[in-house]
């Protein structure tokens, strides 16, 4: 399964060592100007290099195929390709034939029965690019209703930035994509010490969404918050996420967790701005799970295709912290689903075909 999504849908291809990436991105509306240099700035967010990422130069530029004429989306399916510039598949070639510790090269073996070792192929977080591109495309709908989605890191090997001191508007500017400006040092002492070891740490993205209108989600297959863990989960290396109050909420009385309501809304927003998988007009607000990133520099018992026992030691370029551009895709894939929730939600009353066919 390559595509998600059901109104606002998006297939993805390529792999991590291959000639290309993309997407094919079907069912934006026609009318949407396509702002060029707003989807490029989303791609440059999330591409390799940088002090604290991995070394691979990536320009990530990206061009579209299809679907746009004279600067604004037709209806049609907007194609986008990448083209991948830097790969050095020979530092995978003492692997190809081994199991990595903490990838999918055992899984995708048992699937397949075929191994693309360059870089983990189409399992490798590269393929997510494709993702944040279909993503700038859903940001640029909710643009036109005053939608925003924002996400950065709130958390680094336990270095724990209090949800009072959020600040999403620091992760624009921090090099780690920190939510609050105290907290960058930190962060980057914390990836420079796991790079240093040849180790890997992990980390945990806020995302909130904010101007979100109540009333997206669709019961009871097809809840808002069910949507939202499928595309968190589906990105490489989240383990876990949270929405609202999340985990905490277990240790709290009703009376407490409660979201009570005035005439001026909602006092508190325990929930996240989801009540019964439904968006209530509050703020969406979730936290997503990174682990370490499994491609570590040092020795690492495994196992070959032949169930051989032998000693894993990899090569290459790799991210310490992969949290802290995933925090990109995760804010990719939140604009993907509520776009997609805002198409399926047009057909929920009559009311709504009657503003356009009458």
């Amino acid at each position: 399964m390559n595509s998600f999504g059901e109104r606002f849908k998006f297939t993805t291809f390529g792999e991590s060592h291959g000639k290309a990436l993309g997407c094919i991105v079907d069912g934006v509306p026609a009318g949407i100007k396509i702002d060029l240099d707003f989807i490029q700035d989303e791609m440059d967010r999330r591409k390799p290099g940088g002090k604290y990422a991995t070394a691979r130069k990536e320009s990530d530029t990206i061009e579209i195929l299809s679907g746009v004429f004279e600067g604004v989306t037709t209806g049609t399916s907007i194609s986008m390709v990448l083209f991948n510039e830097n790969q050095k598949s020979r530092d995978y070639d003492n692997v190809k034939d081994l199991f990595r510790p903490g990838h999918a090269d055992f899984t995708y073996f048992h699937k397949y029965g075929i191994r693309d070792y360059r870089g983990g192929g189409r399992s490798s977080a590269r393929e997510t690019s494709a993702r944040v591109a279909a993503g700038a495309i859903a940001k640029l709908i909710l643009k036109e209703l005053n939608i925003e989605v924002r996400g950065g890191i709130s958390a680094i090997n336990g270095i724990k930035i209090p949800n009072d001191k959020l600040d999403f508007n620091n992760s624009i500017k921090s090099e780690v994509y920190s939510l609050n400006s105290n907290y960058d040092q930190k962060f980057k002492d914390a990836i420079n010490t796991a790079r240093d070891s040849h180790d890997s740490i992990g980390g945990v993205v806020a995302l909130k969404a904010t101007n979100v209108p109540a009333g997206l989600g669709e019961p009871i297959y097809h809840k808002l918050d069910s949507q939202l863990a499928n595309a968190m989960m589906g990105i490489n290396a989240v383990k876990a996420l949270e929405i609202g109050d999340g985990i905490s909420s277990v240790s709290i009385n009703g009376s407490q967790n409660n979201d009570q309501i005035s005439s001026n809304g909602f006092k508190t927003n325990h929930s996240g701005g989801i009540l019964g998988g439904i968006s209530n007009g509050d703020d969406i607000d979730m936290k997503i799970y990174f682990k370490p990133t499994p491609s570590i520099f040092l020795s690492q018992d495994t196992i070959d295709k032949n169930n051989n026992e032998l000693k894993c030691e990899l090569k290459g370029r790799h991210d310490p912290c992969v949290a802290t551009r995933g925090s990109i895709v995760a804010e990719s894939m939140m604009a993907i689903v509520l776009a997609d929730m805002l198409l399926l939600n047009m057909s929920s009353k009559i009311s709504h075909l009657k503003k356009v066919y009458n």
